[in-house]
């Protein structure tokens, strides 16, 4: 195999977007025809970035890696802590599994990574407190020598997490890293179109702009590999995590249980520790908590009436999914709904609008992620190019996140020593 891989995250691409929109996309339509695309791929529920991700890297579920959410349960904490650090991760990874090999790996606001054992690494965390800032929170999470160098060279292209700044500052990074470090596997996220289909829905230019300028960090990606000397031993996985679904209203769920009596709400909205019922959402899904047993038919009951519920999943089928085993219930929300866990709100169904948008509060999309994988029109996508990968293929197979994560780590020779639930995309490779 090829000494090196370069794996390029692209969050909140999928299949649709290089149906529709390759002839505007240069550099990915390249690699595609270079190598092998595999055009849908499933995700794992929930389908939100950080499970999906740690999924990838881990050839797992959520169940099994323990990432079941983007944040930590802190009920009552306005902005809770997230599932930064690797450490929280239960298997091992393909960075791992590179390190035991000697080899040199980099990582680029990839997630679950902050304090992992990466050689160059920039990881992806946010203050949450008032008593610290983004410069101290990232330098204590990443590789503090090798950020404090990248910051002094491509700080300026930056404003803190805005994007698209984020993400230039994170490619020349990467490239940096590329060209003067030449790691063996090289990890990179960009987050630009998943936050401007947040904020401006799915199809919407903003989103569509994000597209064109992911394929341009692409191209210069493809570049650095030339100018370091290594692209003809240099494979490449463009991957997305999920997709989003565009929505107008959201569902408190913890406001119908704070009314029975289950839960006591904080006066910024939150919910107080002492709950025998709460909700913690993944957007498009919740999940329900009991401490009580004998509350959960009265619980499921409850939901049942609720507006733009979908589907309740029992305990059994939501492990079944992959999800998190600690959880009672999982409830799905019908398109145009995604859940909160706020309490003290207006109405338990509330409308999403512009002012709430424009005001910036949290938790306010105009799109969404979070929803079952097998929901229509909703695969993500993979393309995989370069030396041990077949050219100008495309695949139609029944393939899901954690068969990304062997398929990586056998493009390095290397495979997992423990059991996992992926498998090796054998048919792409020579």
């Amino acid at each position: 195999m090829a000494k090196h891989v370069v794996v390029i995250s692209l969050d909140a691409m999928d299949y649709a977007d290089l149906r529709d929109r390759r002839q505007f996309l240069p550099n990915l339509s390249a690699l595609i025809e270079r190598g092998t695309w595999v055009k849908k791929v499933r995700g794992v529920y929930p389908t939100i970035t950080y499970p999906s991700h740690t999924s990838i890297i881990t050839g797992t579920y959520p169940k099994t890696h323990g990432i079941i959410n983007a944040t930590l349960m802190q009920t009552e904490r306005v902005s809770p802590d997230w599932y930064w650090y690797a450490k929280h991760i239960k298997v091992p990874t393909v960075y791992d599994l590179a390190r035991e090999a000697s080899l040199t790996t980099a990582a680029f606001l990839w997630p679950v990574t902050a304090g992992a054992k990466i050689n160059w690494n920039v990881a992806e965390i946010f203050p949450n407190r008032i008593w610290t800032n983004q410069y101290i929170t990232s330098f204590k999470a990443s590789s503090p020598l090798f950020l404090l160098g990248m910051d002094r060279k491509y700080g300026h292209l930056r404003k803190g997490i805005q994007q698209p700044e984020l993400d230039d500052f994170i490619t020349a990074a990467t490239v940096d890293t590329i060209v003067n470090k030449k790691p063996n596997l090289t990890l990179i996220h960009l987050v630009d179109m998943d936050s401007h289909r947040h904020r401006y829905g799915v199809r919407s230019q903003q989103a569509i702009d994000a597209l064109g300028r992911l394929d341009t960090h692409v191209g210069e990606l493809i570049q650095a590999t030339k100018d370091a000397g290594i692209y003809e031993q240099t494979n490449f996985m463009v991957l997305g995590d999920h997709y989003q679904l565009n929505v107008d209203k959201m569902i408190h769920l913890n406001m119908l249980f704070e009314a029975a009596g289950w839960l006591h709400g904080t006066n910024n909205g939150r919910v107080r520790r002492n709950w025998q019922v709460v909700a913690k959402h993944v957007d498009g899904a919740t999940y329900i908590y009991l401490k009580d047993g004998a509350l959960l038919n009265a619980v499921r009951a409850m939901i049942k009436e609720v507006e733009g519920v979908k589907t309740i999943f029992e305990h059994s089928e939501l492990v079944e999914l992959g999800a998190d085993p600690e959880a009672s219930l999982m409830v799905e929300a019908q398109d145009g709904y995604y859940f909160t866990d706020e309490t003290h709100r207006p109405e338990v169904v509330e409308n999403v609008t512009n002012e709430m948008l424009l005001a910036g509060e949290p938790d306010r999309y105009k799109a969404t992620h979070g929803y079952l994988p097998t929901h229509d029109e909703y695969a993500t996508t993979l393309i995989l190019a370069g030396p041990d990968v077949k050219e100008d293929q495309q695949l139609d197979l029944d393939v899901d996140l954690t068969d990304e994560g062997p398929t990586m780590a056998a493009l390095l020779d290397l495979e997992f020593k423990t059991p996992i639930a992926g498998h090796k995309i054998t048919e792409a490779f020579k």
